[in-house]
């Protein structure tokens, strides 16, 4: 942080240094002076980060859309004392629980502003949520004795899949000392999977194109997130699948070359879906792609296409729209 802090922050950060109750990391020496909770300690390896927890968190906080479901759905709101930066609105099953829960702010919360709220534990959806440059930096929390959980998605040593998402399911579930809530929320997403998987069985892939966004270069869903593998699960092919990353530009000439059948648009901020339809259609590189002369669009929010418990349901969304003819 720049400049001189206030005697205020300083005395919060102290506060927080002197919270009884904080996690502990594999680097904090005093952890091993307080008894381990019931099935503790667990250790766990998050992107780099080995973390010893000798209890569960009782004051976590959640920032990004997808790591608040993924607490949510795993009935953890009783052990969060706050959370922040929604992309969308929470699904309405969990709308009760995510009410009970105190928002810090609107997008990311300051360091200041989080140290004054004692988490024992901030788990991030983005990489984003420990900018450094920020002051958000996963050492800060380290050193001011709060631990830290990065989803997943965010340091993938291949390609992101659908086990992915159970693995950072039940790592959480691990964290939390709830591992049986992971097994149950596990097998209810690929229930809804298997029943998308049985009425494609044998479909003819659809060619597909994502447009995220940008006018002089398509920001497009690559081979390595897991918007490539929805895309597959739903009964069709990422044709920048060989997109070496998550996201990436290409011109909108290799789209033309590609000739996609469906173009799935991502639905977020300030640029409505209708208006990214229209700008589609009117370019002039485009004019002859399939998807463009018979106008097949489909639209996915962009918080269903991140690793949470929203990818099965966003599967099958996308399935039911390129292959409605399997869901009459």
């Amino acid at each position: 942080m720049r400049g001189t802090r206030p005697l205020s922050v300083l005395l919060a950060v102290a506060a927080v240094l002197l919270v009884p109750g904080c996690g502990s990391t594999s680097q904090d020496p005093g952890s091993a002076s307080a008894p381990a909770a019931d099935g503790f300690p667990v250790t766990v390896s998050n992107c780099g980060v080995e973390t010893t927890y000798q209890r569960p968190p009782q004051r976590a906080v959640s920032l990004n859309q997808h790591a608040t479901e993924v607490m949510l759905a795993l009935g953890l709101e009783k052990s969060m004392v706050g959370t922040g930066y929604l992309d969308d609105r929470i699904l309405p099953e969990y709308q009760a629980a995510y009410d009970s829960v105190k928002v810090l702010s609107k997008e990311y919360p300051s360091f200041e502003a989080l140290l004054a709220a004692e988490p024992d534990l901030v788990y991030g959806g983005f990489g984003s949520t420990f900018d450094e440059k920020e002051g958000r930096g996963r050492a800060a929390f380290t050193k001011a004795g709060i631990n830290t959980h990065l989803n997943i998605e965010e340091c993938p040593s291949g390609a992101v899949t659908m086990a992915m998402v159970d693995e950072e399911i039940r790592t959480v579930a691990k964290i939390f000392g709830v591992p049986q809530r992971a097994e149950e929320q596990v097998n209810k997403l690929h229930g809804v999977l298997d029943q998308v998987e049985g009425r494609l069985a044998g479909v003819a892939p659809a060619k597909l194109f994502v447009y995220d966004s940008g006018d002089k270069t398509a920001f497009t869903a690559g081979g390595k997130g897991i918007g490539n593998e929805m895309i597959k699960r739903a009964g069709g092919v990422n044709l920048f699948a060989d997109l070496d990353k998550a996201f990436g530009d290409v011109s909108f000439e290799q789209v033309a070359e590609r000739a996609p059948e469906v173009v799935v648009i991502y639905d977020y901020g300030d640029q409505p879906v209708e208006e990214k339809k229209k700008f589609l259609l009117a370019h002039p590189a485009l004019k002859d792609v399939p998807a463009i002369k018979n106008q097949r669009f489909a639209v996915l929010p962009l918080s269903s296409t991140v690793l949470g418990v929203r990818v099965p349901a966003a599967v099958d969304s996308l399935a039911r729209q390129i292959h409605p003819d399997r869901f009459q």
